[in-house]
């Protein structure tokens, strides 16, 4: 069998992000993906064993940076640790905002899969590094607010230039969180 072109490949992936975009990851099929791109189902099964598959090769990036973010904030506290979660994943949901777009809504259930289950605790350090690693309340439900609240704004004003984004959730997330020592 011929390899199909490296092209198709990216193309699959553009499709099914389009896709996902438009009736989510769980509504997308792989013939969807298929008949956007204009091949078969076998093609996209040669590049990609399931839909799964597609989906973890499309957010790998954005995984990665984020596991990068979470090596960085290990050995973080207080404000620094503050600092560097909000700046790390502001820039993180700045640059992924169409992937974090077309998956809103669909975090909890893609967190079930195998592939995406380490998430949940990069996420739950990421919140406990926005509050600064304080256990009081109001700490942890502002770290969660901010967190929620930087996905979601960019996932929502994708037409905002990076530019004009990225200093805006910054100057939220420093004035809603609470300052540590």
């Amino acid at each position: 069998m011929a390899r199909a072109t490296p092209a198709t490949h990216d193309e699959l992936l553009t499709a099914a992000a389009r896709r996902f975009a438009v009736t989510g990851y769980k509504g997308t099929s792989l013939q969807d993906i298929a008949r956007e791109v204009g091949c078969s189902k076998a093609t996209v099964l040669y590049h990609f064993a399931s839909k799964d598959a597609l989906l973890c090769e499309l957010m790998a990036p954005a995984i990665a940076m984020l596991e990068a973010l979470d090596a960085r904030l290990a050995d973080l506290t207080g404000a620094p640790a503050q600092r560097a979660a909000a700046e790390g994943f502001v820039d993180l949901a700045v640059r992924f905002r169409r992937e974090i777009a077309l998956l809103r809504g669909e975090f909890p259930d893609l967190l079930q899969q195998p592939a995406f289950a380490h998430i949940q605790q990069i996420s739950e350090r990421l919140i406990a590094a926005f509050a600064g690693f304080s256990d009081r309340p109001v700490a942890r439900v502002a770290a969660l607010v901010v967190l929620a609240g930087i996905a979601e704004t960019c996932g929502e004003f994708l037409d905002i230039p990076d530019g004009e984004l990225r200093p805006a959730l910054l100057a939220v997330a420093h004035r809603a969180l609470e300052p540590t020592t």
